[in-house]
């Protein structure tokens, strides 16, 4: 049995030992007890409306997939390999289905862990809680990285090592990522704002009250914004990420000889870190606990993250010393360039939205009223992009350099590319554990709310609000490895997207093309640059609209309905459920149709080079947009937290802060999040359609 036989069996066995941990973790959080009958039918009206979102949501994607698949299927066709654009089809069709499932599997665990999660506070102990929440999102963390692997391990096999054919399913997953968080983060903070103002800062009550008619809707957001929308990201950056370096040394190997010779598991390697990376997090899920008096829940988190990295460095020697031979140091070095940037991006968000100076200095600006409060989380939103985009950059020179310092011949650059390949595929090895802490967020923020509504005894309350308010750092934590993630997958694919332009028209990208003193090129980036900020200016927007609609239908509530503040009248829950699906799913459209059919204009009407340009823009402007809108948010949302943590509710503060706290809700959980696949879609449906695109271009029929 050869190197590359082997490593192809030892992916597969990793993609399946990760769905069978998943499959037998549900089964441990499904036995456990469910709570009593008053926290059952909270629970249950949570899962029935988050589902019920999923079903329509992935309804309208159907039938944007279909239309796509054809268009795929028909439009890239060509007589001298008629099975190409059938692949790319199909392909897409499992993207896309593969992201989705991956959602609602981690979401179907999480909307039936919420109860238990709060069953299980009832004890008191903050560490079975926290374990069985953790351990409950482990199953959203290896079924997305499961999935995955499945799939392109199934095409890299099936495509015969075709590394062309499996854009398609790059593009499926990013199609359904993008959809997913902007539907997702629509409704989510749709029914967070509206619940928070009318409820918190109208009525003066507390914020999962079950007075308020639009707590389900809000407590159902957490599970589809948060959750389902947070797994089909990353199932996506886990995609893209692999496929994206596998295509570089693809295309490199097909054109420079010396690059196979010297690397020659270049191709496959991307693919056996992944299968590390889920023995890694396995490895890591053990550390995730408390020692006896410990209360610092996000240490414990941390130890699993530590374990887990440490566990990926060493497998990453491992790897690059089997599969790479005389250049496995400056592979190994490259590759842990991807791991030392998670940390550091990691810790840069921990410190701008836990309770440190950040956000103190937010609480303190409450103090002065709303405006000072929204104008200290910009500026802390704002300054917080400084760190990730220092890391990034030293990472990614560090990663060309040691590849290229190795290899200093005259395909230097080649070589260098595929170094940032690998400090981006290399940020896979904690994927798994990544998704698993994220997942943990809206367990403990929903167990929150069942405790507050169902009325559970104070030593429940005092288990639950300490698991719900490090939720909200999980969750910014893991926003800031998403966006890191995205930044360093969108490098790698346009550099595959420049590489595979050259393999069809040597003249496109050669010499200075991308100059930018070229007409071209500039018109490109600033096309690109902008795209971020109109695609936001959608989301926000819609966020607003979603917000107003529940604010009429909760005060319609409170004046019509008698008893409600007195706890004797029942809301509709039910009514706000319906009116915030139906408004995100109306609202997900113009956005998500932006982002697929931007770069094909552009591409079409200026040319590949515009486009090249244009992808530069956006994720230049993309990244440190991404980071202002997710840390900034979580520096609001936790300010308020810990005036609350104070004790100083229903103080003029706590009002102002949860002005701010309403503000950064849109930023941090809708608009920032939605950027990263937007980055990524846009470069991956450029690479779909460069063929079509360098053939028919504008400039080129005019004979420019």
């Amino acid at each position: 049995m050869n190197t590359q036989t082997t490593a192809e069996i030892l992916v597969v066995v990793s993609a399946i030992l990760a769905l069978g941990y998943a499959g037998l973790r549900s089964m441990w959080v499904l036995r456990a007890k469910d709570g009593d009958e008053k926290m059952r039918s909270i629970s249950a009206a949570v899962r029935e409306g988050a589902e019920a979102f999923l079903v329509r949501e992935y309804r309208t994607v159907a039938i944007v997939g279909a239309v796509l698949a054809v268009l795929i299927a028909g439009g890239l066709y060509t007589p001298k390999d008629p099975a190409f654009s059938l692949h790319l089809a199909l392909g897409f069709v499992v993207g896309a289905a593969g992201s989705a499932l991956a959602g609602y599997v981690g979401m179907y665990v999480s909307v039936r862990a919420n109860v238990r999660t709060a069953e299980v506070a009832k004890g008191g102990k903050l560490d079975p809680a926290m374990r069985f929440a953790f351990h409950a999102g482990s199953v959203t963390g290896l079924s997305v990285a499961g999935f995955a692997l499945l799939g392109l391990i199934g095409f890299y096999v099936g495509f015969g090592g075709n590394i062309d054919e499996m854009v398609g399913f790059i593009f499926g997953a990013s199609l359904m990522s993008l959809f997913a968080r902007v539907g997702g983060g629509i409704y989510t903070k749709g029914a967070d704002v509206g619940a928070d103002l009318v409820g918190k800062v109208e009525a003066g009550i507390p914020e999962d009250d079950p007075r308020n008619p639009a707590v389900i809707a809000d407590n159902v957001g957490d599970n589809v914004g948060d959750c389902a929308g947070m797994a089909a990201d990353l199932f996506e950056t886990y995609v893209v990420t692999a496929v994206s370096t596998m295509l570089l040394a693809y295309l490199f190997d097909t054109t420079l000889p010396s690059f196979k010779i010297t690397l020659p598991n270049a191709v496959i390697f991307p693919l056996v870190i992944g299968a590390w990376a889920i023995v890694a997090t396995i490895i890591g899920f053990p550390f995730v606990r408390l020692s006896e008096g410990n209360t610092k829940i996000m240490s414990a988190l941390y130890k699993g993250m530590f374990a887990t990295t440490g566990a990926g460095i060493v497998g990453l020697a491992g790897l690059s010393y089997w599969l790479m031979g005389s250049e496995w140091v400056p592979v190994f070095v490259a590759s842990t360039m991807g791991l030392i940037v998670m940390v550091v991006i990691i810790f840069s968000t921990d410190f701008y939205t836990g309770t440190y100076r950040p956000v103190k200095s937010i609480a303190k600006a409450a103090e002065s009223g709303p405006g000072p409060v929204v104008i200290e989380g910009m500026a802390v939103g704002l300054e917080s992009t400084l760190i990730p985009a220092v890391s990034i950059i030293a990472g990614t020179l560090v990663a060309f350099g040691v590849m290229v310092l190795a290899n200093p011949g005259p395909n230097w650059a080649q070589f260098g590319l595929y170094g940032i390949g690998l400090a981006a595929a290399s940020m896979l090895s904690a994927t798994g554990m990544i998704i698993s802490i994220d997942a943990f967020g809206p367990i403990t923020d929903n167990a929150g709310g069942i405790a507050e509504m169902a009325n559970l005894p104070k030593e429940a309350r005092e288990i639950t609000d300490p698991l719900d308010a490090v939720g909200n750092t999980t969750k910014a934590v893991t926003k800031g490895y998403a966006v890191g993630s995205a930044a360093l997958a969108a490098l790698v694919l346009f550099a595959a997207y420049t590489q595979a332009g050259a393999a069809l028209d040597p003249s496109i990208f050669s010499g200075s093309a991308l100059a930018i003193y070229s007409p071209q090129v500039v018109v490109g980036l600033i096309i690109g640059a902008t795209l971020p900020f109109f695609f936001t200016a959608f989301l926000m927007r819609a966020v607003g609209t979603a917000a107003q609609a529940v604010v009429q239908e909760v005060r319609r509530q409170f004046r019509e309905i008698k008893g409600i503040m007195e706890g004797t009248g029942k809301p509709e829950y039910g009514k706000c459920v319906d009116l915030v699906t139906k408004t995100a799913l109306h609202e997900l459209m113009p956005p998500a149709v932006i982002g697929v059919v931007t770069p094909i204009l552009v591409g079409m009407l200026l040319g590949p080079v515009a486009l090249g340009g244009l992808l530069i823009g956006v994720i230049l402007s993309g990244l440190p947009l991404a980071i202002f809108m997710t840390t900034g948010g979580g520096a609001w949302d936790n300010g308020k937290k810990y005036i609350e943590l104070q004790g100083r509710k229903k103080t003029d503060a706590h009002r102002a802060a949860v002005v701010g706290d309403t503000v950064g809700d849109a930023t941090k959980d809708t608009a920032g999040p939605a950027i990263n696949p937007l980055i990524k879609v846009v470069n991956t449906i450029s690479i779909l359609f460069i063929t079509v695109i360098v053939q028919y271009n504008l400039p080129h029929l005019l004979g420019y």
